[in-house]
């Protein structure tokens, strides 16, 4: 009994701070920065740089080679595969006991819009900034 009595304590003061708090504070933000952001959170990390560039590379759905280009054991694969599929700028098609992996050419071209958009808002001044 005092096991849920502790636990249900805690989540009340969880659920306070959420209130109080927020956990990211992303409703201040528009949907489209704050999809920018995710995307941004997917593509920082350099194994997922490299995946993207293996696949836009070959241009073709590619099986099991991931593995030997990147260099990183197949599970660390698997989690980076995993990252840019759940934004969708990669698909995964079953061929018999492997999934193949290729770039899906109209999320990958929306993502090169937003990003095209917005670092063309504005070029920061020649010169020192301050």
């Amino acid at each position: 009994m005092l096991v849920n009595y502790c636990f249900i304590n805690y989540f009340i003061v969880i659920l306070q701070y959420t209130y109080i708090m927020g956990l990211t504070k992303s409703e201040l933000f528009t949907e489209e920065q704050n999809e920018f952001a995710a995307i941004a959170k997917v593509l920082g990390h350099p194994a997922r740089i490299s995946i993207l560039q293996h696949l836009l590379k070959v241009n073709s759905c590619i099986c099991g080679e991931i593995v030997e280009v990147v260099g990183l054991s197949q599970p660390t694969i698997s989690q980076h595969l995993k990252e840019l599929k759940r934004i969708g700028l990669i698909s995964g098609n079953i061929e018999g006991t492997s999934i193949c992996y290729c770039v899906d050419p109209e999320v990958y071209n929306n993502i090169k819009t937003l990003f095209n958009e917005m670092f063309s808002i504005t070029s920061p001044k020649d010169g020192n900034c301050c």
